[in-house]
């Protein structure tokens, strides 16, 4: 039996993109119409070349009554004089759009492909073949044009893609819908027509019927250009997807459910970047496919770029909050509040974990120890002048401290200000009091003029806060 030119190309492609290998084994998604039976006949004359199991799965949705009663037994057929096994389901679609109130085009796709996949399932099949062509490629970016899209609708519908265990291919993506009747022909591969494509009420319908014709009066090849527009934006989508899941654990970290991320790190990145992220981070919530609309993610770029709004809260739908303080950012859900914490210090050294990876430690030195800190985390008292026992806590209402190098006293929440603590981060943030309820130290911050060293101290207490690495906090 001589190959058919079409054949040749299928397995040219299929070799090049790497699915047609030993391990194959297919459910091909079969309408009746002449794409999916041009579909199904190429795979079963690539498996008398190199043979992998093929199954043949269709789905009468109910629509249309005896045509698509008809269209089944079309595809039993034609499956039964090729060997090919075959998998069939009639699904009260209209039922179920009256049950659930979705439009027709979406509850029939729900219903076909949870068919499909558990067809697929149930033959171990590692790949589910769909007969999208061209034509359908081009219908979908223009359609994706007039609603809007952005760079990753451009690219249209995808070759593969993975869904679990199981992978979506389609392979006549590259091939007119004139070159699948002209096989069809050449082969004698039967078909059938429905009728439900010559209808306008389909929003795809109107355009292949009344669009196309018209915008190709300007540019005969108009679909053509669609196609390579397609391709080429599905590539340099694949190239900044992996981008940006490259760029995310640089940029972002987790934080409970939700990410933080610095934003002058952030804004260093090109603005196509900036958006991927913020969309690959809200494609982590509980319900992702509210989150990515373009405004949306517009007005989270704004906010983290205003220079004058340093503290900004915005509810992002789905129970997840963008919270801007200052140089940091969160998207998430807005965590728990926390209870604080009162710890006591009766002797030393000890040391407590305060959670987040930090821990205080206190340990006294003999003599004096008048060289300054190596940094803002660490602080030496003389424990003398001292009333013990100290005590970590968070802050409380109306705190106040006498700084070192300032007469009178300053109010803890106006350091925090001054200091641009994000306010998440204040009230989980340690204090260092004596048993007078006195703030000698805040880590990071500022110490207090109490309990200074002097040459002639006995005992130094030194008081270091760490992060988990052992290094300063």
């Amino acid at each position: 039996m001589s190959r058919d030119e079409l054949l040749v190309r299928m397995m040219a492609e299929a070799e090049q993109a790497g699915w047609w290998t030993q391990e194959l084994s297919a459910v091909a998604a079969v309408s009746g119409g002449p794409d999916s039976m041009a579909l199904l006949h190429l795979l079963w004359r690539m498996a008398q070349e190199r043979p992998f199991p093929l199954v043949a799965a269709h789905v009468n949705h109910r629509f249309r009554g005896a045509e698509a009663e008809a269209e089944a037994e079309l595809v039993a057929r034609a499956a039964e004089r090729w060997g090919i096994p075959f998998e069939a389901a009639a699904i009260d679609v209209p039922a179920y759009i009256e049950e659930t109130g979705m439009n027709p085009q979406s509850a029939a796709r729900e219903k076909r492909y949870e068919f499909l996949r558990q067809a697929a399932a149930s033959h171990a099949a590692s790949c589910l073949f769909l007969g999208h062509h061209a034509d359908d490629q081009a219908e979908t970016v223009l359609m994706r044009v007039l609603r809007g899209t952005g760079v990753s609708g451009l690219g249209g519908i995808p070759y593969r893609r993975k869904e679990g265990n199981l992978e979506l291919i389609r392979p006549l993506l590259r091939m007119t819908k004139r070159e699948l009747l002209t096989y069809c022909e050449r082969n004698g591969v039967p078909y059938a027509v429905d009728s439900s494509n010559l209808t306008r009420h389909y929003f795809r319908n109107a355009v292949r019927l009344d669009l196309f014709p018209m915008l190709e009066q300007y540019n005969p090849r108009f679909k053509e250009s669609l196609i390579r527009l397609a391709e080429a934006a599905a590539a340099d989508d694949d190239y900044l997807e992996a981008e940006t899941a490259r760029l995310l654990p640089e940029t972002a970290v987790r934080s409970g459910r939700g990410f933080r991320l610095e934003r002058r790190r952030f804004r260093g990145l090109h603005v196509a970047l900036q958006r991927r992220l913020i969309k690959l981070i809200l494609k982590y919530s509980s319900d992702p496919w509210h989150s990515l609309e373009f405004r949306l993610i517009e007005d989270i770029l704004e906010a983290l770029a205003d220079e004058n709004n340093t503290v900004t809260r915005m509810d992002l739908g789905g129970g997840w909050t963008l919270v801007r303080e200052y140089d940091e950012a969160y998207l998430g859900p807005l965590p728990e509040e926390r209870s604080g914490y009162r710890l006591p210090v009766r002797e030393f050294p000890c040391e407590f974990r305060l959670g987040n990876g930090r821990s205080i430690g206190f340990e006294r030195l003999e003599g004096a120890v008048t060289s300054l800190p190596d940094n803002r985390w660490e602080a030496f008292f003389d424990e003398s002048c001292l009333k013990l026992p100290l005590i970590v806590r968070t802050r409380l209402p109306g705190d106040r401290m006498e700084p070192a190098g300032l007469n009178g006293t300053k109010k803890v929440q106006d350091m925090f200000v001054d200091a641009k603590i994000p306010r998440s981060k204040r009230d989980d943030w340690p204090l260092i009091a004596d048993a007078e309820g006195r703030i000698l130290w805040i880590p990071g911050l500022r110490r207090s003029r109490l309990a200074p060293v002097r040459p002639d101290t006995a005992a130094t207490l030194r008081i270091e806060m760490r992060t988990e690495d052992g290094g300063p906090a």
